[in-house]
C-alpha cells in the first residue's frame, strides 16, 4: 500500500522534508498473519488527512484575562468554566486558550503552517493590546489525522492476536483501540477500514506507524 499526505496550497510554498533514524519496533515481532491472500495492488493509493493540529506556546508575560476577554470581539471569558480565555480567529480557523500565566494552546489548524501562522498572529493580539509579548517555546504537541484504507477489518481477530497493544469494548466504543509502542500514537482502527491517529508529533510519525501497522490490517482483512 501507498501512502501520502493531502497538501494544501500554503503547503505546497514551504518545502520541509524530514529524516531520522529509525531503531528497533516493537511491533515488528507480531507478524501479520498468514495466509495474507488479498493483497492491495502496488499502486494502491491512500490519502492521509490532516484533521487537527494542538500547539503550545508561552508569550512569557502575566496576562490580565478580564482585558483581554473586554477588548477583543472574537473571545470569551467565564473563569466558573474554564479559567481561560477562548479566543476565535477566522483565517487561519484556529482557537487559542489562553491563561493568565501566558502558556498559551492553539488548536483546530488543519496543518502545520497554520498551526505557526494562527499561533503567532494570537500573540500579535495579545501585543497589540500592550502586553510585553514575547513568542516562546512553539511546540507542536499533537497531530490528528486520518486515512480510509478502503477495506473491512476483523476488529475481534485483531484484538485477539494483538491484545498486548488493542482494546476493543464495542458496547461501549465502535472502534479498536491500538496503541503503537513506536512512534508512540493511538490508533482508532474501525471495521470500516478507517482509522484515526492521535499523539502524533509530526509526519514522519505517521508514515512510520502506517508503515507498521498496515500489513498487519491488511492480514485481518475481512473476505
Amino acid at each position: 500500500m501507498q501512502f501520502h499526505f493531502k497538501i494544501s496550497d500554503a503547503e505546497r510554498e514551504r518545502d520541509n522534508a524530514a529524516a531520522s533514524s529509525s531503531s528497533v519496533n516493537p511491533h515488528a515481532a507480531l507478524q501479520p498473519q498468514q495466509p495474507a491472500t488479498l493483497v492491495e495492488p502496488k499502486d494502491a493509493q491512500h490519502e492521509i488527512r490532516l484533521q487537527n493540529i494542538v500547539a503550545t506556546f508561552s508569550v512569557n508575560c502575566e496576562l490580565d484575562l478580564k482585558a483581554i476577554n473586554s477588548r477583543t470581539r472574537n473571545s470569551e471569558y467565564s473563569p466558573k468554566r474554564f479559567r481561560g480565555v477562548i479566543m476565535r480567529m477566522h483565517s487561519p480557523r484556529c482557537t487559542a486558550l489562553i491563561f493568565r500565566t501566558g502558556k498559551i494552546i492553539c488548536t483546530g489548524a488543519r496543518n502545520e503552517i497554520e498551526a505557526d501562522i494562527g499561533s503567532r498572529k494570537f500573540a500579535r493580539i495579545l501585543q497589540k493590546l500592550g502586553f510585553p509579548v514575547k513568542f516562546m517555546d512553539y511546540k507542536l504537541q499533537n497531530i490528528v489525522a486520518t486515512v480510509d484504507l478502503r477495506f473491512p477489518i476483523r476488529l475481534e481477530n485483531l484484538n485477539q492476536v494483538h491484545g498486548q497493544f488493542s482494546s476493543y469494548e464495542p458496547e461501549m466504543f465502535p472502534g479498536l483501540i491500538y496503541r503503537m509502542v513506536k512512534p508512540r500514537i493511538v490508533l482508532l482502527i474501525f471495521v470500516n477500514g478507517k482509522v484515526v491517529f492521535t499523539g502524533a508529533k509530526s509526519r514522519k510519525d505517521i508514515m512510520d506507524c502506517l508503515e507498521a501497522i498496515s500489513p498487519i490490517l491488511l492480514s485481518f482483512r475481512k473476505t
